[in-house]
Formats: C-alpha cells, sequence, structure tokens
C-alpha cells in the first residue's frame, strides 16, 4: 500500500530521468490500483494483511488505498465518474449502486460475476441493487442487518427459556416482558427499515417499478398488514410514536436496564456494554423472527458492494483486486474481523460461535434492499414513510396515511 500523491510523483520523475522506473526485472510495468473505501469500513490490521498478501501474489500490482468520509461521498464519486483521474475501485453503499450505473460511468462486471465470483451464492441484499437492467455492476463485499437484542436477565425473570421462532411468539413474549417498570421491547415510532421488513414478510413492497416508473406501494393490503404487526409490536413497550431508533438512541435507553428487547444491529450491543458495564455478559441475540419457524423474517440489509469505473486506467487489475476481496478466504477473514456478515449465504456456518454475528447472518439469507430506483436516496432525505407511521401509531385512518404517505414515494421517484 503506497501513498498516492508520492507515486505519482516517482512516475514523473522516472519519466524525467528516463530510468526505467515502475519496471519489473524482465520489463514488465507495475500497476497501480487506486482503491477508496470508506471510514472504519475495515481495520487498518485487515488492510494490512490483505494489501501484504495481495502484492505478494501479485508482484505487478501495486495497491494505493484513501480512506473516504461517507458525509459528502455521494458529489465526489459522482464527480470521479464523469472526471479522468477516477479510481480503479470504489466502495460504495450497496442502495447507492443505482444512482451511479445511471450516470453511464460503470464498468458491467457481469461476466465477471459469472465466471470467476460466485454469483449464485451471493446476498440478495447485497447482489440485487447491484444489478441494473440485467447487468452487474456492484460487486457485493459485507454486509449487516439488524436482528432483536435481548436482555437474558429479564427474560429469565418472565419465565421465557428461549428466543421466539415466529412473529405470534415474539408478540406473545413482548407482551409478557411488558410489565411495570420494564419494556417487552423498545421500538420507536418511525424505524421504518424495521418496518420494511414487516412489509416484506406479508408480500409488500415499498414502491413497485412499472414499465421504469416507480410507484409507492404502502397503500397496498400487504403492505397494510405489515404496518398493523409493526403498530401491535410497538404497543408493547413505551418508544416514541414520533421519533426514529436515534431520538433518542436506543442504545443508552436499553443501557438502563429496564428494556428486554430491541432491534438492532449486533454492534449496538457494545454501545449498551459502555453505558452499562452491569450488563456485560447478560445480552443475546436472534434473528427477527419470521410468519413461521421455518425461516427467519425479511430484514432491511446495509452493506457496501464494490465498483470498478469506466474511466479508470487499470480496468484488468482492478478486477483482480475485488475478486480477492470478494473471495471466500478474505470474506471469511473480514466478517470475523469486523463482526460484517460475508457476500454468501454459504458462508454463515464460519461464524459460529460469534453470537451476535451468527444471528445477523442467519437473518441475512432474506435481507432485501430498498427500492433499486436511482432517486431512492433523495427520497430518503425527506422520508414520507417516517411521518405515515407516526400517523397510524397515533390513531389515524391507516389507509388514508398509507394513500397519502404512497402518493408522495411516487412523487418523489419520479425521473
Amino acid at each position: 500500500m503506497k501513498n498516492r500523491s508520492l507515486t505519482l510523483s516517482t512516475a514523473l520523475v522516472c519519466a524525467v530521468a528516463l530510468g526505467g522506473c515502475g519496471l519489473m526485472p524482465g520489463g514488465s510495468a507495475i500497476r497501480t490500483v487506486h482503491v477508496w473505501l470508506m471510514k472504519d469500513s475495515v481495520s487498518q490490521d485487515f488492510l494490512d494483511r490483505f494489501t501484504a498478501a495481495f502484492e505478494d501474489k501479485h508482484p505487478d500490482i501495486e495497491l494505493d488505498v484513501t480512506f473516504q468520509e461517507w458525509t459528502g461521498i455521494g458529489k465526489k464519486v459522482t464527480e470521479a465518474l464523469e472526471g479522468d483521474d477516477a479510481p480503479e475501485i470504489i466502495e460504495v453503499g450497496n442502495t447507492q449502486v443505482a444512482q451511479y450505473a445511471e450516470s453511464g460511468g460503470l464498468r458491467d462486471l457481469t461476466l465477471e460475476s459469472v465466471r470467476d465470483l460466485g454469483n449464485e451464492d451471493w446476498l440478495p441484499g447485497l447482489a440485487e441493487p447491484g444489478s441494473i437492467n440485467g447487468s452487474q455492476y456492484g460487486i457485493p463485499w459485507y454486509a449487516a442487518n439488524r436482528v432483536v437484542i435481548y436482555h437474558k436477565g429479564l427474560f429469565a425473570r418472565a419465565g421465557i427459556k428461549e428466543p421466539p421462532k415466529t412473529r405470534a411468539q415474539w408478540l406473545e413474549i413482548s407482551e409478557r416482558l411488558n410489565t411495570a417498570g420494564t419494556d417487552g421491547i423498545y421500538l420507536s415510532g418511525q424505524d421504518w427499515y424495521t418496518l420494511a421488513g414487516f412489509i416484506w414478510d406479508e408480500g409488500g413492497e415499498l414502491a413497485v417499478d412499472r414499465a421504469g416508473e416507480w410507484e409507492g406501494a404502502l397503500h397496498t393490503p400487504a403492505a397494510l398488514r405489515g404496518m398493523e404487526f409493526y403498530r401491535q409490536l410497538q404497543s408493547h413497550g413505551s418508544g416514541p410514536k414520533d421519533g426514529d431508533e436515534e431520538t433518542p438512541p436506543q442504545a443508552e435507553v436499553f443501557a438502563k436496564g429496564t428494556v428486554a428487547q430491541m432491534i438492532a444491529v449486533p454492534s449496538a450491543a457494545t454501545v449498551i456494554e459502555q453505558a452499562s458495564p452491569a450488563l456485560k455478559g447478560k445480552l443475546g441475540f436472534f434473528p427477527v423472527p419470521g410468519k413461521s419457524a421455518r425461516e427467519p423474517g425479511a430484514v432491511f440489509i446495509g452493506g457496501s458492494d464494490l465498483i470498478v469505473p469506466k474511466n479508470s486506467e487499470e480496468r484488468a487489475a482492478a478486477v483482480e483486486v475485488v475478486s480477492a476481496l470478494a473471495s471466500d478466504p478474505w470474506q471469511i477473514d473480514l466478517a470475523r474481523t469486523m463482526n460484517y456478515v460475508p457476500n454468501k449465504t454459504t458462508l454463515a456456518d464460519e461464524l459460529a460461535g460469534q453470537e451476535g454475528t451468527s444471528a445477523m447472518a442467519a437473518g441475512a439469507v432474506r435481507g432485501r434492499a430498498t427500492p433499486n430506483s436511482p432517486q431512492w436516496a433523495n427520497l430518503e432525505a425527506d422520508n414520507p414513510i417516517k411521518p405515515y407511521m407516526t400517523a397510524v401509531l397515533t390513531g389515524q385512518d391507516p389507509r388514508r396515511a398509507a394513500r397519502a404517505a404512497s402518493d408522495r414515494i411516487t412523487a418523489a421517484l419520479l425521473p
């Protein structure tokens, strides 16, 4: 791994001196692959190990990795795709691929996906957002999704010996746990990612693509059933009806010791334990239950895909790097190091012994992403789903509120 400015300066000196710098013995040029990764997506230790192993195996390729901030990254990536000096590889959020692909600035990696990368085993929630009109532009890298974090002591006190396997059981135990001084579940009223999973479980959608035009679908019977389940579950606790999971931060509420369950990524347990060391060792995890015990519930899956800009210089070398990052050995290493879900369903068993990550991987099999519209990111900036949820939870007519929200979604997703 080298500093990019140093690499470029060295290349300039070599060009002036005509001294043959940048050439391997025998005359083959060293190819530099510039990579943009997002801050904190990997540890420095993982990156150092991957870089050393990759460059040892590929002595003609040099990696130049730069970490980027999430804030403002959309504009920066768009400018890179439109310019003439793009990095060879960019890490992007799985739900962002569509907006970048719309520009026409991404390389089609369909052939590599089928031939080299084992795409038949990829997590749908990572693979589908990276596929636009049948072409694969985003290569799944890692995933994370919500699970149920629970207080083992409160479960034991209520006589609950094992986590629920179905949504019906989940409602029943949440009601039992919801006693004076204890929240059966702390679920904020505007946790729309969690709602999305319930809607998908019922066969509904947030929006549907009709001949290239997206329409809101919260008013459909299936989506309304998902909202009704959310209403019932949310009633078994004191979560605010007019706030999301960060208003107030639900991990801080859980840390007070009076919450039996909350829905979050497993890493929230670390935040809870830091705020309340007395809870260390008392937290458990289980996948969001489904309608039957045969499979877990659907969940929104977040994570990252890797894209290769068309205007980058070293396409072939970039594909080799992406192939290595997406390969089974490095996927297992990354998942164990960072507590992520690997990009393939077939690798879930490699996480045995990591309770939170294992629960997350079990749920990821039914993970999905938001509608694959280039405009979806803009919709989230003024999200009509949140006030819709509050409207229902505060007693307004669900059908009327859903229809209004669907109309707002349709308008926001117009090209």
